[in-house]
């Protein structure tokens, strides 16, 4: 068996990217250096910010092709967590919205990477 252990996004700058997640999801980086910045997500899940020049063999995607998403309480939690981050600037792509599996947002981070806080009472 083989767990899922790491989220791998490809970066222009890990250090601001850093600076961006930390902010957003009040932690610290568990490691940095010029070419990755770790954070964690949850025991034994982490968040990699890699130096996209850097990353072997090059990736053909350029930017912002991935989401994350973030499973909160409720509907009421959502729109708690969109002021938070839209107080905090973060661009917003989405504005809390009902769709079919539940209450969502989507933010932005940087390098265009979509970032989805939803509540849902299925599996999603």
């Amino acid at each position: 068996m083989i767990d899922a252990s790491k989220i791998l996004l490809y970066v222009n700058d890990p250090a601001a990217s850093a600076r961006f997640y930390g902010s957003l999801l009040e932690r610290e980086p568990i490691k940095e250096t010029a070419s990755v910045a770790v954070l964690e997500l949850a025991p034994g899940m982490s968040l990699a910010l890699w130096r996209r020049d850097g990353v072997k063999p090059l990736p053909h995607l350029r930017s912002g092709g991935n989401e994350i998403g973030f499973r909160v309480a409720d509907a009421a939690a959502v729109d708690a967590q969109y002021e938070c981050w839209a107080n905090k600037g973060v661009p917003i792509a989405l504005p809390p919205t009902d769709l079919d599996f539940g209450r969502s947002f989507v933010a932005l981070d940087p390098d265009g990477h979509r970032l989805r806080v939803y509540a849902s009472d299925g599996d999603m």
